[in-house]
């Protein structure tokens, strides 16, 4: 049943336009509005409240806090008798008024205009942020975003080299009520030998993170985020003993997704003890896992291929690669990643133009049982070193990322260039993208129609059909499907058709491309320069790999 909210701005006021705001926040949350107007004398705002049979009230004040104080008080007497049936009440104002009002403690939300848009629509929806009755958002991921919706989650890394400190970072950020996700940046050792204590380098312990060493580590984690907007948590999905890694995280942080790449964190990439093609393996392993439990799935697997100055189309091949398999094994709740700026150089036209692409290319792939969420984020490596000019970055790229409509915001902390963020790197790294979000939930330029962006994204969505034929045509195993075969893939690899320069040198890859951005895109070129197409590079890589 559809309730009903009433607003008016109360006593000699005749300022509407905050009213006007949150009566249309209430009205996209699915509330009946009424507007009652300016000016609105307590009388008139009780008598509107029982004749439309209100089940909230909504009045603002913004003038004199003294005079405020006194009207607010006889507002709260004679609505009494309605708050006593279980009418609900808000107040807006500015800040001495707003303080005034939560003193009466009358006012189940009271909003100063400080809060974030996405604060007042939570609200709206059935989480009192603010209020007396406070609510638990959604703990689980997908519910989380139906929840929050039309605004994206924001997630942000965080892990420090202590226990100690990164519990206490995780309940400052829980309390500042501006993160929905906190990724546990835990250290190597804990991703690679958690239950191998013998392995474990002394010397190393809390390099790249929080020293995580037993399931209590973890559990106390989980028990400092139990505040605040109550933030959900997850974590690497390791590089060995995935299962029991999986399970442990369950148990103990409730892990909100799993993230588990497809070619790397391996011997390919120093990160891991599994050689390619056993990862691979495993790593389909641990998606069938988690899909049979309905956990959702994020593959961290292009971004990998673009810091490492892969050209555009394979860092397409890889995102479709990564859709597909999910939906092979299972996963119902896919988490599709867009990094931008990666590598760093692109333009921010032919940046989007590649997010199109991959979007074109696995949106066919999507079902019933098979659900596509959107997460974007800032490149890793595109940051300035510079404070200012980071923040400058990290507003600038969130706010590009708004024209693919997230529903996840993996927010990049502006100090990325400097340090690992501290609490209050990731709570000023939200604020900034919160705004930029805001700012183009507003109405942003439609920047997906440009011509030139969808030129290149056709583009690139026909070369990437190219390398996935290639990739077909290289199987040897016949029974088996070429793009979820993890002989093929990995072979495809070995041969160069999924090829990076930064992988020269190595065991596993080849290294033989070389990239460069040209007009805003990465694309693969020759000694000469030239950009050199698809098909070529591929007939190439393939009668190089028969020679063999």
């Amino acid at each position: 049943m559809t309730k009903t909210v009433i607003a008016a701005a109360l006593g000699e006021c005749v300022h509407v336009a905050g009213i006007s705001k949150f009566l249309s926040l209430a009205e996209n949350a699915g509330w009946r509005t009424v507007f009652l107007g300016p000016a609105v004398s307590i009388e008139k705002v009780i008598e509107a409240a029982i004749q439309e049979k209100a089940d909230l009230v909504g009045v603002s004040y913004r003038l004199t806090p003294e005079t405020g104080e006194r009207l607010l008080g006889e507002f709260a007497e004679a609505a009494d008798e309605l708050h006593s049936t279980g009418v609900r009440f808000a107040f807006g104002g500015t800040p001495p008024i707003a303080a005034k009002a939560r003193r009466l403690g009358f006012f189940e939300a009271v909003f100063d205009g400080s809060e974030p848009v996405e604060a007042v629509v939570a609200y709206l929806k059935g989480y009192a942020g603010g209020g007396a009755a406070e609510q638990i958002p959604p703990q689980t991921t997908v519910e989380r975003m139906k929840w929050k919706s039309p605004f994206p989650l924001l997630r942000h890394h965080f892990g420090l080299p202590t226990m100690q400190d990164t519990v206490e970072g995780i309940a400052k950020i829980a309390n500042a009520k501006v993160l929905d996700v906190i990724s546990l940046g835990i250290d190597q050792d804990a991703q690679e030998n958690f239950f191998h204590p013998e392995r474990q380098d002394p010397r190393r312990k809390g390099a790249g993170g929080v020293p995580v060493r037993s399931s209590e580590d973890y559990q106390q984690l989980y028990q400092a985020s139990r505040s605040g907007n109550y933030p959900l948590l997850r974590t690497y999905s390791g590089t060995d003993d995935f299962i029991p890694l999986a399970e442990m995280y369950l148990e103990t942080i409730h892990l909100a997704w799993c993230a588990i790449p497809l070619f790397w964190f391996n011997q390919m990439d120093g990160r891991g003890p599994w050689d390619l093609e056993g990862s691979i393996r495993e790593h389909q392993k641990v998606m069938a896992w988690y899909g049979q439990r309905n956990v959702p799935v994020e593959l961290n697997e292009p971004h990998h291929w673009g810091m490492r100055d892969a050209p555009d189309v394979v860092f397409v091949v890889s995102a479709y690669l990564s859709a597909y398999n999910a939906r092979a094994f299972g996963v119902k709740d896919y988490i599709a990643q867009f990094m931008f700026n990666s590598p760093p150089g692109h333009s921010d036209a032919m940046d989007l133009a590649k997010m199109l692409a991959i979007l074109r290319m696995v949106a066919p792939l999507a079902g019933p049982d098979f659900r596509i969420w959107k997460q974007t984020r800032t490149g890793l490596l595109s940051y300035p070193l510079d404070p200012a000019a980071a923040r400058a970055h990290l507003a600038t790229s969130v706010y590009l990322q708004m024209a693919l409509q997230p529903d996840i915001v993996h927010v990049v902390g502006f100090t990325e260039a400097d340090h690992a963020a501290t609490a209050e790197d990731v709570i000023e790294s939200c604020q900034l993208a919160r705004r930029a979000i805001e700012n183009a939930q507003r109405g942003i330029p439609d920047m997906v129609s440009d011509p030139l962006v969808n030129r290149r994204a056709e583009h690139l969505v026909s070369e990437a059909i190219q390398t996935l034929h290639a990739i077909q045509a290289i199987s040897e195993n016949k029974g088996e499907d070429p793009l979820t075969d993890p002989s093929t893939l990995a072979r495809a690899v070995t041969l160069g058709i999924m090829d990076a320069p930064q992988l020269k040198n190595n065991r596993f890859g080849r290294g033989q491309i070389s990239t460069r951005i040209i007009n805003g895109g990465c694309d693969c070129i020759d000694q000469s320069g030239r950009v050199v197409p698809e098909a070529e590079r591929l007939e190439f890589v393939l009668k190089k790999g028969e020679a063999k």
